[in-house]
């Protein structure tokens, strides 16, 4: 058992119950004795006026952190998985993957709204994921979407202010949950049509490839099943090349001894959205990954990401 293992983490509520629900499982799983937390602010969370695609992408969430881990001023970083680029910074490495929380996207209304179907033409919704954006545009195209920053408590905040006229705000569901929002009027959007987030509801720890003995504990709380989805899901992002500043999506499921997986890919208008889906054994899910995503390349795809690896 080791003493003590000190967590990087970001500082918002739903980072920090993230990292402390991880730490109790340590120690409940007696891989430690106690944790220390420690908050570092990121690159992600200091420019909150523009969108993630202006400023370079979901991987400024994690930069500082993954810093942190290389100077050895923490030994273990908790990650939304969505939030991690394909491709780590050398000599770092993703090692258990906890159970994965609801992974779709949620509507939230304000005042008497129940449906997009009850909106006036070119009402206004938020959300700071050209990813929902364009799967939403794409089943109500009248809609006014509008980008929407900040932590879960800002957001809605601002929908309860009706800060730009906003009606209705997305989310993810796993956030709320994660959060303990379990009073929040929350509608699930169907995966059919609103493909999560590569990653999305799964938590990702990240520690430095050379500490054998944190890496061999933590796969006490690994879920073999969760894995096996990340594995297809990252793949298909790395294939793609990695990028965060593009509308992308890649949600995997398990069904016996197969994996399915649907995947989507667009330009940041919406103008080209294309969509692969398939399924493989399980020992074939980064292989799964690598055809979907070349699946999408043939149909255009790679008009929209040139810098594809391949």
């Amino acid at each position: 058992m080791l003493d003590r293992i000190r967590i990087g983490t970001r500082g918002s509520a739903l980072a920090l119950a993230q990292s402390g629900h991880v730490g109790e499982l340590l120690k409940q799983h007696g891989v430690c004795r106690d944790v220390q937390l420690t908050v570092i602010r990121t690159t992600g969370d200091q420019i909150q006026d523009r969108s993630l695609s202006d400023i370079g992408g979901k991987g400024l969430f994690v930069k500082e952190i993954e810093e942190a881990l290389l100077d050895g001023r923490v030994d273990l970083a908790v990650h939304s998985m969505k939030d991690v680029p394909a491709q780590l910074a050398p000599r770092l490495v993703l090692t258990a993957t906890l159970p994965r929380e609801r992974p779709e996207d949620v509507v939230i209304f304000r005042g008497k709204f129940h449906s997009f179907d009850e909106f006036d033409e070119n009402a206004t919704v938020g959300t700071s994921s050209l990813r929902r954006k364009i799967q939403l545009l794409r089943k109500w195209p009248n809609l006014n979407v509008i980008p929407l920053r900040g932590n879960v408590d800002t957001r809605l905040r601002k929908l309860e202010e009706r800060a730009g006229g906003m009606e209705a705000i997305l989310l993810a569901y796993a956030g709320l949950r994660r959060l303990g929002l379990h009073g929040v009027a929350a509608i699930p959007l169907p995966v059919e049509w609103m493909i999560p987030a590569a990653g999305q509801g799964i938590l990702a720890l990240e520690v430095r490839e050379e500490d054998h003995a944190l890496r061999d504990a933590l796969y006490l709380l690994d879920d073999p099943m969760t894995a096996v989805c990340a594995r297809a899901e990252r793949r298909f992002l790395q294939v793609l090349g990695g990028s965060c500043n593009i509308p992308v999506a890649a949600y995997a499921t398990i069904s016996s001894d197969r994996i399915q997986m649907h995947t989507m890919l667009a330009d940041p208008e919406g103008k080209t959205v294309l969509y692969s889906q398939g399924d493989a054994l399980h020992d074939d899910a980064e292989h799964l990954g690598e055809v979907l995503a070349h699946s999408l390349l043939l149909q255009g795809g790679q008009k929209l990401v040139p810098q594809t690896t391949r």
